[in-house]
């Protein structure tokens, strides 16, 4: 059985490029956000309270059945391979990866919660005759600031991840997570990709930074998001002024909780200072 780990964290904030690097590593399996997650929520749908399966499915039993939803879909994963399974609803299933893969770790990608909307607003706005998936109907699109109050609802694409993100730092399973700065990874990731493989206790690869490639427009294109996970061959930092407006920007900036880790036991990487904890 291969090993398990798995990237969550913030849309926009990074996770697409972590793996393309992960994955140059012969024996690591990685890529954009998989189906796994929503396999297993629906497993659990079926057997839990309020299902008509409920009682005839025991703890050890649902275990199988979401090992088993591992093990078919990376079937094809060497024992000595090591897996990282992508996507947001991890951060709020950490103590269920746990428990399936005692010693798994979770790698939360972040960014200035500012530049995740920035960046997003960049995606709708790069094509005016394109109504993207992202936002649920005319309204919900209709202005920049309707747009990002949307995406930042607890039950939508920024608020969401950030809610389960927020709750796994605070939660009693941080020390089993890195949170790992967007910025950080693009200006030096020389410097931060062996912390990650000292993280996770596997050996450290050279990995060639000027030729990364990902890309995934078979996904992009329905979503109405082309170049939504499309990495660029060098990883670099590239400077840019924000799109959205200065209130709005002001107001996302805020939100990064990760650079105050008083509270939390989780292992914090990032570019920006880190406030320290009191004695």
């Amino acid at each position: 059985m291969p090993g398990y780990h798995f990237i969550s964290g913030l849309p926009r904030a990074g996770s697409t490029l972590l793996a393309a690097i992960l994955r140059q590593n012969p024996r690591f399996r990685a890529g954009m956000t998989s189906p796994v997650g929503a396999l297993t929520h629906g497993v659990l749908t079926q057997v839990s309270a309020g299902s008509e399966f409920g009682a005839m499915v025991d703890k050890p039993m649902r275990q199988r059945l979401l090992k088993g939803i591992f093990d078919s879909y990376y079937g094809d994963v060497p024992s000595d391979g090591v897996v990282f399974d992508t996507n947001r609803v991890w951060s709020a299933r950490i103590g269920t990866l746990l428990d399936l893969y005692p010693g798994a770790k979770v790698i939360a990608c972040v960014r200035n919660v500012a530049w995740v909307m920035d960046s997003i607003e960049r995606l709708y706005r790069a094509d005016p005759y394109e109504h993207t998936r992202l936002f649920g109907g005319n309204m919900a699109r209709s202005t920049v600031y309707s747009r990002l109050e949307g995406l930042a609802q607890h039950d939508q694409l920024v608020g969401f991840a950030w809610s389960g993100l927020r709750e796994a730092f605070y939660g009693e399973h941080a020390s089993s997570m890195l949170v790992l700065d967007y910025e950080l990874l693009a200006q030096a990731p020389h410097k931060v990709i062996p912390l990650v493989y000292d993280f996770i206790g596997e050996p450290r690869f050279e990995h060639d930074f000027d030729n990364v490639e990902y890309d995934a427009p078979d996904f992009d294109v329905p979503l109405g998001t082309p170049g939504l996970h499309k990495v660029r061959p060098k990883v670099e930092l590239q400077a840019r002024k924000p799109v959205i407006p200065p209130d709005l920007f002001e107001k996302y900036a805020q939100l990064s909780f990760w650079n105050d880790p008083a509270g939390s036991a989780a292992y914090v990487v990032t570019a920006q200072p880190v406030k320290k904890q009191s004695q």
